[in-house]
């Protein structure tokens, strides 16, 4: 692990929760790990749905989709004309 730092200071409530707000923005899970000098570790997760899940399990796919964000940010964009279908068919 690299070096940390610490943002700030909390205490727990009568029942022992802290509120971690902005720390966690962006994250829908934190995973909870404890090391050998009993440091509490809380590692912030952000969960994708399982129907897009296979896209990470891709790597082709998933450099295909990071090429194509880069391509489009950068303005590298390439009209392919309208893809809706002619009246009546």
């Amino acid at each position: 692990m690299g070096a940390m730092k610490t943002i700030k200071t909390v205490r727990p409530d009568k029942k022992g929760r802290i509120t971690l707000g902005s720390l966690l923005r962006g994250a829908s899970s934190v995973r909870v790990s404890v090391d050998e000098q009993s440091r509490i570790v809380l590692e912030p997760y952000a969960e994708v749905p399982l129907r897009e899940a296979w896209l990470y399990e891709n790597a082709d796919a998933l450099k295909s989709v990071r090429q194509g964000l880069n391509e489009s940010a950068n303005g590298e964009l390439h009209d392919l004309g309208s893809f809706a279908e002619p009246d009546g068919e």
